[in-house]
């Protein structure tokens, strides 16, 4: 069955994120793209999100689901023995941690690169944070290790700073229309 299928024409306006200029990529991920280069490479192919079918739905929600009971919460501290390293967790990690399965695991199920794109948020307390977005046709949509259920990014208490570019998981862009989201969230 597939997991996604052709794209059903442009996003519905508002319910995907708005991408802008080329900004910072974070320390960790730049580490981690050395260690693994073959994931920060140019994305090929269509740039336009696709429509995920219900099976692809389910195996979303599965992964989100799995990772999140299957990796126990732990700071890169208390894992490595210093901070921000971003790895593919074994039993234990933080945030990005969790992402980074989450999008391998993805991907091997059928899912473009250039659809499953790391992202850097700031949670209600200020405290910085990492999701997985999940670029569909429907809008975008946030798997998150704090909450199982997988959210429309609109539907999330946070404000969103920046994501891989969807045509290179190596390059970051900024989010233009991710400041007004916390305010809209806490309504």
């Amino acid at each position: 069955m597939a997991l996604v299928a052709v794209p059903a024409g442009s996003m519905a306006a508002g319910r995907s994120m708005e991408t802008g200029r080329v900004t910072s990529q974070p320390i960790g991920h730049y580490e981690f793209c050395k260690q693994f280069s073959a994931e920060c490479k140019p994305v090929k192919g269509s740039y336009a999100a696709p429509k995920v079918t219900d099976y692809g739905w389910d195996v979303v929600n599965e992964i989100n689901r799995a990772v999140n009971f299957s990796v126990m919460p732990k700071t890169d501290l208390e894992v490595f023995g210093k901070e921000e390293v971003w790895a593919y967790p074994d039993v234990a990690g933080d945030c990005e941690d969790y992402v980074l399965l989450k999008r391998h695991m993805l991907i091997e199920r059928g899912f473009s690169a250039a659809d499953t794109l790391i992202t850097v948020v700031r949670k209600p307390d200020g405290e910085g944070h990492a999701v997985l977005t999940l670029r569909t046709s429907e809008g975008d949509f946030v798997l998150d290790n704090l909450v199982d259920e997988v959210k429309n990014w609109r539907d999330t208490p946070y404000r969103y700073l920046k994501r891989q570019a969807s045509n290179n998981a190596g390059r970051w862009v900024t989010i233009e229309n991710g400041s007004d989201v916390l305010v809209g969230a806490l309504k």
